[in-house]
């Protein structure tokens, strides 16, 4: 049996998801998009397990955004694989009537359906309170009362859905007399449950099938319908319905109670015109700070394990190319990565944190004002607040953006907010960099450079914006609408899964990218287009034959490196790129990190570990990186000047071929991913020139 689990946004329906499935849940994405699909399994008081399915939150069947399209085509295409048995509809009980919209229509199209009342403590805190028996005899279907941050009533839901079963129909919503002939046709035609499913059909074809939609017009033909106008119709028809039934279930309305809820109060503050912007600045910085000041402890030991396995393997292992590959290649390139899991993880928490409370959609609203100026709005906001996790996902859900040149300039922008694959080359390289001291001995001046990169990329990103809005002409207006949810304490249990996921996803994917850039750099590195790596080493111990045992064999790594074909190809470019401070070595992390941005740190674990007598002296890639000489001028590499160079460039440099794929397939050319990867690469090479001149 596989049932579904539907809801307004905000409506508490992925807690109750979590609640019944807990860690028996896979995410992955629907065929096709980069829209995330939950799946889970749960296990009801019989002993018998149901595959759950948790579709996009959605206000209405009729689907203006991809979400919405997708869990529509969910619910009506019989010929869909993860078509449901059941759904469960759950409502927040602070906002019945929009909530019930949504029911209403799924109850009409026959389900067998579940409404899970939801946030009843939300509902009477806003001076609310009804007789949840009379709405069950109202709506004729099984009604539950839950909380999704507390986990009552869940097993009272699965005790109904070991036991659910189609009812007798009762339409919510009465089709026009005069269509019912037509409606009578395409039911038949498709065999379809019920007559609001073949109404649904014949005003919104979108979702289905270039076949069916055929066959539905054929029969349309002599009919002429006005589908936004019957959308309309029917919207009003069944919020006058609502209505009338929360006339008769509401008990009490408290006003006392909804003027002196704790939200109202709040919302004072936070979406005030100075203190709300200040305290989100406030929050960010808080965020940062933690990222540097929580994480150096687990970071710090899971750096140094990494070390000591890495010397244990060498000095138990025989001396061999398969050594070789798996210390100085394999775990070199994966645990340069791996160390920095804390960091992803504390990220992830607050943004989960964020948006438990309700405070996410408050950042939402508050930067609308901030946004209009530069050709955005509101609703550009969620994808550049995301942005700080993907890019990718961000740039698929500007598909909620009505207008096309807002959208468009969204998608455009973007990449230049710092994602979680940049954080471990901010944190490697602002560590090496930044000492670790405090201003004022409360904030951390890590923690203060980290937020300053974030700065950075949203300040590119509004001002690219703002070029973008005077390139690109359009007298369409725009107007951003929402709702924000209540205020409430998160749910541990959810954060706890969100970080989990999130991280187990970060290493899962940035893992297989580095394991096999991994394997390629230590064949390019082991290997020399002009000579044996022995003659190397042969000729190195002649030259310096004067030179104690450590730092001969430290010059003769060095020698193998600088001649290999890695080595070879970092010469060639180094040109280029010697305008920024970069070597060689970093031109080679560059190249490959265009496969995945936090490549760069594994990659340069993998060439520094080939680049020294690891087996002598583990060291870790922070202090390798200290220890580092220019070539040139003999003085620290890893200077200021250099350090911010290179911030800049991976803050600001397009460097990821799945968003250019992806802005490739929302555009539908290559004209904006070709721009888009210019002005970026442009943007971030000239200001990271000019980083390297001032600090120099």
């Amino acid at each position: 049996m596989r049932m579904a689990l539907m809801g307004n946004p905000n409506s508490g329906k992925s807690s109750v998801f979590n609640l019944l499935t807990g860690l028996n849940q896979k995410v992955g994405n629907f065929a096709g998009v980069t829209v995330e699909k939950k799946v889970g399994s749960c296990k009801l008081p019989n002993q018998e397990r149901i595959e759950i399915i948790d579709l996009p939150g959605t206000y209405s069947l009729y689907a203006k955004s991809l979400d919405e399209k997708i869990a529509t085509e969910i619910l009506l295409d019989a010929e869909n694989e993860l078509k449901p048995d059941a759904v469960v509809v759950v409502i927040d009980a602070s906002n019945l009537q929009r909530n019930l919209f949504l029911f209403s229509q799924i109850q009409d199209l026959a389900y067998p359906v579940i409404l899970a009342i939801n946030m009843i403590d939300e509902a009477e805190k806003k001076g609310l309170f009804y007789d949840w028996k009379i709405l069950e005899e109202k709506i004729g279907n099984r009604l539950v009362l839950i909380n999704g941050r507390t986990g009552a009533g869940i097993e009272d839901l699965k005790k109904i859905l070991q036991n659910i079963s189609p009812k007798k129909h009762i339409p919510f919503f009465e089709i026009p007399e005069n269509e019912n002939p037509y409606i009578q046709k395409i039911q038949n035609q498709f065999a379809l449950p019920s007559a609001y499913w073949a109404y649904f059909y014949a005003n919104q074809t979108d979702i289905l099938k270039p076949e069916k939609n055929a066959k539905i017009n054929d029969l349309l033909k002599d009919l002429t319908i006005d589908k936004a106008e019957n959308q309309t119709q029917e919207t009003l028809k069944r919020y006058e319905k609502i209505k009338q039934i929360l006339n008769k279930i509401l008990i009490r309305y408290d006003q006392n109670a909804a003027k002196n809820s704790i939200t109202l109060k709040l919302d004072k503050i936070l979406l005030h015109r100075f203190w709300g912007y200040l305290i989100f600045i406030l929050v960010l910085l808080l965020i940062f700070q933690a990222i540097f000041t929580w994480s150096s402890f687990p970071m710090d030991m899971i750096e140094a394990s990494i070390a000591s396995l890495n010397g244990f393997l060498q000095e138990n292992l025989p001396q061999s190319a398969l050594t070789s590959l798996l210390t100085d290649g394999i775990i070199a390139g994966v645990g340069g990565i791996v160390m920095f899991v804390p960091q992803i993880a504390i990220l992830f928490g607050f943004i989960a944190i964020l948006e438990e409370t309700g405070y996410m959609a408050r950042v939402v609203f508050l930067m609308d004002k901030m946004m209009r100026p530069f050709g955005l709005n509101g609703r550009s906001v969620v994808p550049l607040i995301s942005g700080a996790a993907c890019a990718i996902p961000s740039i698929m859900a500007t598909r909620t953006i009505e207008h096309w040149k807002e959208r468009l300039i969204t998608i455009m922008v973007v990449p230049f907010m710092s994602c979680s694959a940049r954080l471990p080359i901010y944190a490697i390289v602002i560590s090496v960099i930044i000492p670790e001291e405090y201003l004022w001995g409360l904030f951390n001046w890590q923690g203060i450079v980290l937020f300053l990169m974030y700065v950075l990329g949203v300040v590119a990103a509004l001002v690219s914006a703002w070029v973008f809005s005077m390139l690109i002409r359009s007298k369409q207006r725009s107007f951003f609408i929402m709702e924000l949810p209540t205020y409430k304490s998160p749910r541990w249990q959810n954060v706890g899964l969100t970080v989990f996921q999130k991280s187990q996803a970060f290493v899962s994917e940035a893992g297989k990218v580095i394991l096999a850039v991994s394997i390629v750099l230590w064949v390019l590195a082991s290997y020399s287009p002009t000579n044996s790596m022995e003659n190397w080493e042969a000729e190195t111990r002649k030259t310096y034959s004067e030179m104690p045992e450590k730092d001969l064999k430290n010059k003769i790594a060095a020698v193998k490196l600088e001649n290999s074909y890695i080595g070879h190809l970092g010469k060639f470019i180094e040109p280029v790129f010697r305008p920024l401070g970069f070597d060689w070595k970093i031109d080679i992390a560059i190249l490959t990190s265009f496969a995945a941005r936090e490549v760069f740190v594994g990659t340069m674990a993998t060439i520094y570990s080939l680049g020294a007598d690891s087996a002598a002296d583990q060291q870790t890639i922070k202090s390798r990186m200290e220890k580092e000489k220019d070539e040139l001028t003999g003085k620290p590499l890893y200077g200021k000047n250099l350090g911010f160079s290179l911030l800049i460039f991976y803050a600001l440099a397009m460097q990821c071929m799945s968003t250019i794929a992806v802005v490739y397939k929302e555009t539908g050319g290559w004209k904006y991913p070709l721009l888009q990867f210019v002005y970026m690469t442009a943007t971030a090479y000239f200001l990271a020139y000019l980083a390297y001149v001032i600090w120099s």
